[in-house]
């Protein structure tokens, strides 16, 4: 039986790791590699490490990147119900890595624009109990339409609903972008600051509350801070072998978390568990498992 379906996008990353400050107009050594990415496909592949029984809908190329990426979710355990797009190629992201770990990415979302709302199946609703939704299908405008959709079609079917808004830099239009009938908000601590204006984390998850029935805000090294608008319970970021890449960190949390939710498990050991989770991704070079 399928848990957790989730719903976005699937990237081929070239991540570009640099062994010091960038030297603009010159050389900056690197260590380059192409590697699974896109936070749909990362979720959904920490989901399966974490003993979830989940499946993915995206949209692939037509082309060897999309085969490559579908094949390498299945190795993972990952349920694939990804459409293939012969009009556009696999998206393709290159991720700059930095020396303490920090990551900036350029996003060409390729296929991912053209998600379409029949690529989500009744029978994944049907057999699911958790919706989430990586918040670029949102935030994208090809893919708006299919995301908006799904979310609607999964509490038709009474699942659970949860979005990740991805990128602070795209979320012009506030919370109204992320759509209605959202139950758990999943930003980190610089979206839940632009989505609210407040630079404080815990009036920034506040205020989202008065949106979304719960929100969890992750602050990377300082752990999580979850509200339901009443109680506000913090959890320490989980312990670790050290920041190598932080690529999909977020991912982690949300994979770990929702595979204790659907367990059953209450919010204290869920936020422990999506920590424990983000913890191994930061000590992992790489999006992935």
């Amino acid at each position: 039986m399928t848990r957790v379906v989730v719903l976005g996008d699937v990237m081929v990353d070239v991540v570009t790791r640099l062994s010091g400050p960038v030297a603009p107009g010159s050389d900056s050594p690197a260590r380059i590699a192409f590697e699974g990415g896109g936070q749909a496909a990362n979720t959904a592949a920490w989901l399966a490490l974490a003993g979830a029984p989940v499946a993915l809908v995206a949209r692939v190329g037509e082309d060897a990147a999309g085969r490559a990426a579908v094949a390498e979710l299945e190795a993972l355990g990952v349920d694939t119900r990804v459409a293939i797009d012969d009009a556009r190629p696999t998206g393709t992201c290159v991720v700059l890595v930095a020396a303490d770990g920090e990551r900036t990415m350029f996003p060409d979302a390729g296929a991912n624009e053209r998600l379409a709302p029949g690529d989500l199946r009744n029978d994944l609703l049907v057999a699911g109990d958790h919706l989430h939704v990586a918040g670029y299908a949102l935030l994208r405008e090809g893919s708006r339409a299919a995301a908006l959709s799904a979310i609607e079609r999964a509490r038709a079917a009474a699942m659970s609903v949860s979005v990740d808004p991805s990128s602070a830099a795209l979320l012009s239009g506030g919370v109204g972008r992320l759509g209605t009938g959202v139950s758990l908000l999943l930003p980190n601590a610089l979206e839940a600051s632009t989505l609210t204006g407040l630079d404080d984390p815990e009036a920034a998850a506040r205020a989202l509350s008065e949106s979304f029935p719960e929100v969890a805000v992750t602050l990377g090294a300082a752990g999580v801070l979850w509200t339901d608008g009443g109680d506000l319970i913090r959890a320490g970021a989980g312990s670790g072998e050290g920041v190598v890449d932080t690529t999909g960190a977020g991912d982690a949390f949300a994979a770990g978390l929702l595979a204790a939710r659907v367990r059953g498990a209450g919010v204290e050991e869920s936020l422990a568990a999506g920590c424990a989770l983000a913890a191994r991704a930061v000590a992992t070079p790489g999006a992935r498992p």
